[in-house]
């Protein structure tokens, strides 16, 4: 199973080379992943009851470590997912072939996308562990929304993967709320576990029922099941694929897998059945009144899918048999008739049946295609979808845990089956029929006739509906392997089979009742339409959509215009004044420990105290806006003096590098401000202000003493140095938590450095933010005057040019002494800051203090040689250091799972080294070099948006005004 998933992932690496290489053609040996899966699969086949399961530890302190369980129902959808894939895939170098000779645009993306989704449905269906089924849900509803959204330049492609994205990924999010909630129920994750001891109680009904609504919008059940005839917009072979066997059939699976163990709780049954037959009938309604061959095929499976949903979650052996026999003839009739449509649209160049006439004279191997996969949707013998169809009639006549329902369910499927013969009547007639026409249409006469590689796939499957029709004991041996495991009420006897011919009975009759009174509806539709009985008011699930979305938007800016003025001190007095209510509110109406003051402190510490006092005092009452910056540094650096006095050299270290770089950052932005803040503004509430500050500071204090006195346990802080030394193998607490202990905090940090890197980069430049800093090789030719002011500024001849990019500046803004000590001090830090890096696993440093001396490096390059002296340090991308960066650290975090170790472990690895003796290091190292890289290229990318680009907004500026 690991297997199949890595050679998946191996083939979506490769795919977009392979079709830069070979084409369309590339779709061939993609295909033989898939294939090659399938006969894994067929070869692993479990027996009955029993099941191979794989489990690679990732994050078991979540409970997510990766369980994978191949049974019999995982062996089932296998075939399907990996079956129809490698047809789908093959059918695809077909499909995208161009007459006009262009190539397709996003074709290596689309190759990626469709293998990747073949891998995660597999993924999905052998998932045990249901946190790692949700994350396998959540990457098919992605690849569906860059699938349908292919052809991105179509703004209702674009519509319609916005409305699936939405719909499904709203249901996703229901079902992982169920999920933790059964999780937290149970004590386990576990689906195979869950169902053989299910949970009962309020709680447990209500993530059941949360489970249920994200099953029912990943198959479009009714009210959610308007997203895929929008869907319809991608192309084609994501139809045949994603919404006829894999994508749609993923809620079902669900249902199918959960039913054993929950069909008889009081939400399931009624739930299930009530919405699967409702969406069965207005489906089949919408789809006898459409006139495009993909939307009649997307409403027929939508119908179908209600009908399915009812057989596999009424529970019992019998109706779970049926209901996969119908998964597996819909799968088959169903790709294919969707292929059929992109071989019609791709020789005609429509869809519409009103443009569509003697199609079938000029091509009949695709009319028996066709007629073949119709055949088997409208239930005909000796097809495969006429056993389904009869086995559903006949296990909900005789069915134990319908009951009293029973004759109302299986009223319902027999009119939704005559909807079905009249759509699928007016697929057929539609697309092939002459139309009582003495010629065929004009684009029927000027098609161009199909490949014959073109048609294999469809015909394939069409072949496999007669084929398993005229032999159904084999997918009844299959399907048996996993229905017989499903429980039954007591004392029922189970001996349904499939069969062609099970005599003359109720269904049989049902079967003609239904077969009669389509082809009457069909050949009737001109007397029906004449009464208006297509004008029936039905309601629009899209015009509901559309309503919700605008009731959001209305909703989202009213809100918006109330919390958020424009003002940023208003914004900052919010969150801080909900920082001083709320948690004083929870301390003073709950439980709480009295606290022990006491004052604690060496003289130098109150020293320090008291210099951060009048900084903070002076800090509000300054007028000049560099003064004031001034002065809050001055408390960060007493900050960090009382870390160092308390015995944290390296908090003290990181606050100091911080302050630094911060102040910087201030007196950079600085420069576009006015000097000083106007005296009317101070003024302004400044009484508010003072109070709310006040209180935020008290607040801050109180809680941090009612925190300490809670304690009731030895403190953990005391744990940790030994628990870094034996575990993380490093003597420096700090770092050690950092890259190994609370390692994912720290992802989550520099990933929010990136986000805050991108937004400053993307305010400052406001268009295209990539490129290297400014080199002395890039700049242009000075004009006459600008030399002028330069011979005249120069130093004299002769004189060194202590850095490369000062030549380009203006003299009069350069400073030797800086430039001097900059040209010394400079290795001075590199080397420093390699030595934070390198030892900090032992000692004060490590990567994110090491980058933040890397950063103060580059910018004392910077403030001493200008913008171009910047580039001339560093020529690399800012983004390009950030994107490695991140993808070192991220890669460090999932290396360690192909180690079977969990995500983001270290391991200590001893290496002898002639002369040095032997040498350890820990992998954390690389991790740490992440970090480094990410904080060097937020320190770039800051530099290159808030000074080298305002620099050259500056001088342009200047250029600008003409000079006297």
């Amino acid at each position: 199973m690991l297997a199949i998933l890595s050679a998946h992932a191996v083939a979506t690496l490769l795919a977009p080379l392979l079709v830069y290489r070979w084409g369309r053609a590339a779709f061939y040996p993609l295909a033989l992943v898939p294939l090659g899966s399938l006969v894994w699969v067929g070869l692993n086949w479990p027996g009955r009851g029993s099941a191979q399961s794989v489990t690679v530890p990732w994050v078991p302190e979540l409970s997510m470590d990766i369980t994978l369980r191949f049974d019999a129902l995982a062996a089932i959808m296998s075939l399907l997912v990996l079956g129809v894939g490698a047809l789908v895939l093959f059918y695809c170098a077909g499909y995208f072939r161009h007459h006009d000779g262009k190539p397709e645009k996003r074709l290596p993306s689309f190759a990626a996308e469709m293998v990747a989704f073949s891998g995660a449905m597999f993924g999905l269906v052998t998932s045990d562990n249901m946190l790692v089924l949700y994350v396998f849900w959540e990457i098919t509803t992605v690849l569906s929304f860059l699938l349908v959204g292919h052809y991105a330049e179509r703004a209702t492609s674009r519509r319609a993967a916005t409305q699936a994205l939405l719909v499904t990924t709203f249901g996703g999010l229901a079902m992982l709320v169920g999920i933790v909630m059964l999780g937290n129920i149970t004590g386990t994750y576990l689906l195979s576990e869950l169902i053989a001891d299910p949970p009962t109680g309020l709680a447990a009904s209500v993530a059941v029922v949360l489970i249920l609504v994200g099953a029912l919008s990943k198959s479009a059940i009714v009210p959610m099941h308007f997203w895929l005839p929008g869907a319809m917009a991608a192309p084609t072979p994501v139809s045949a694929y994603l919404h006829a066997a894999a994508m749609v059939k993923a809620g079902v699976y669900l249902i199918a897998r959960m039913t054993p163990g929950f069909a008889d709780s009081p939400e399931w049954r009624p739930t299930v059945v009530t919405l699967g037959l409702l969406t069965m009938l207005l489906a089949g309604w919408r789809a006898i009144r459409e006139y495009d061959l993909k939307l009649i095929l997307a409403f027929g499976t939508v119908s179908q899918l209600g009908l399915i949903t009812v057989m596999v979650g009424s529970g019992g052996s019998e109706m779970m048999l049926a209901g996969l026999a119908m998964l597996f003839a819909h799968a088959m009739f169903k790709a294919a008739l969707f292929m059929v449509v992109g071989v019609i649209d791709h020789a005609t160049g429509t869809r519409d049946i009103r443009r569509l006439a003697w199609l079938g004279d000029r091509s009949k191997p695709l009319l028996i295609i066709a007629a073949g996969a119709t055949a088997s949707m409208a239930a005909l013998p000796p097809f495969f979808g006429f056993i389904a169809k009869e086995a559903d009639l006949d296990t909900v006549l005789h069915s134990p845990t319908l009951g009293a329902a029973a004759p109302f369910v299986l009223a319902g499927i027999v009119v939704g089956s005559v909807l079905t013969t009249v759509y699928s009547l007016r697929f057929l007639f539609g697309a092939f029929g002459r139309k009582g026409l003495p010629q065929p249409s004009v684009r029927v006469a000027e098609m161009h006739r199909p490949e014959t590689a073109f048609m294999i796939p469809p015909a394939i499957l069409a072949f496999a509906g007669l084929l398993f029709g005229l032999w159904p004991k084999a997918l009844d041996n299959i399907l048996a392997d996993y229905t017989t495991t499903v429980p039954d009420p007591a004392g029922y006897d189970a001996d349904y089979h499939l069969a062609l011919w099970h005599g003359f009975n109720l269904p049989l009759l049902l079967s003609a009742v239904v077969l009669g009174a389509g082809v009457a509806v069909y050949l009737g539709r001109g007397r029906l339409r004449r009464t208006r009985v297509g004008f029936l008011p039905l309601s629009n699930a899209d015009r509901i959509y559309d309503a919700v979305l605008r009731g959001a938007d209305i909703a989202s800016v009213r809100l918006t215009a109330v919390t958020q003025r424009g003002s940023i001190p208003a914004t900052q007095s919010v969150i801080l004044a909900t920082l001083v209510v709320v948690p004083l509110t929870v301390l003073a109406l709950g439980t709480r420990d009295r606290p022990e003051f006491e004052l604690l402190g060496s003289p130098p510490q109150v020293v320090v105290g008291m210099l951060m006092l009048a900084a903070a005092i002076g800090a509000t009452v300054m007028r000049n806006r560099l003064a004031a910056v001034l002065l809050v540094g001055v408390t960060g650096y007493g900050c960090g003096a009382i870390f160092a006095f308390h015995g944290a050299p390296d908090l003290a270290l990181t606050q100091f590098l911080v302050e630094t770089l911060t102040l910087v950052v201030f007196v950079l932005v600085l420069r576009v401000l006015p000097p000083e803040t106007g005296e009317a503004d101070i003024k302004r509430f400044r009484v508010p202000r003072a109070v709310l500050a006040l209180a935020v500071g008290a607040t801050v204090t109180t809680l941090a003493a009612f925190a300490m006195a809670a304690r009731t346990t030895r403190p953990l802080a005391e744990l940790i140095p030994e628990a870094a030394y034996l575990r993380g193998h490093g003597s420096n607490a700090v770092n050690v938590l950092l890259v190994d202990i609370r390692a994912w905090d720290t992802m989550g940090e520099v990933a929010v450095l990136l986000v805050a890197a991108t937004g400053v980069a993307s305010l400052v430049f406001r268009s295209r933010r990539f490129g290297a800093a400014p080199r002395v090789a890039d700049a242009g030719q000075p004009d006459i005057g600008q030399l002028a002011v330069f011979a005249n500024n120069s130093p004299a001849a002769g004189e060194i040019t202590w850095l490369r990019g000062s030549e380009l500046r203006d003299p009069r803004h350069r400073s030797l002494v800086l430039e001097v000590a900059t040209r010394l001090i400079f290795p001075v830090m590199m080397v420093l800051s390699a030595y934070f890096f390198f030892a900090g696993h032992n000692t004060p440093g490590g990567g994110f203090a090491g980058g933040l001396m890397a950063g103060l490096a580059l910018v004392l390059r910077y403030l001493a040689g200008g913008r171009y002296e910047l580039g001339e340090t560093l020529p690399l991308d800012a983004g390009k250091i950030l994107g490695a960066g991140l993808t070192l650290a991220a890669g460090t975090a999932v290396g360690s799972l192909f180690v079977g170790a969990p995500a983001l472990s270290s391991a200590l690895i001893e290496v002898d080294v002639p002369v040095l003796g032997t040498v350890k290091f820990v992998t954390a190292l690389f991790f740490d070099l992440g970090v480094y890289l990410i904080v060097v290229g937020l320190v770039l990318d800051v530099l290159r948006s808030l000074g080298a680009r305002i620099d050259e907004e500056i001088s342009e500026q200047r250029a600008a005004v003409p000079s006297r």
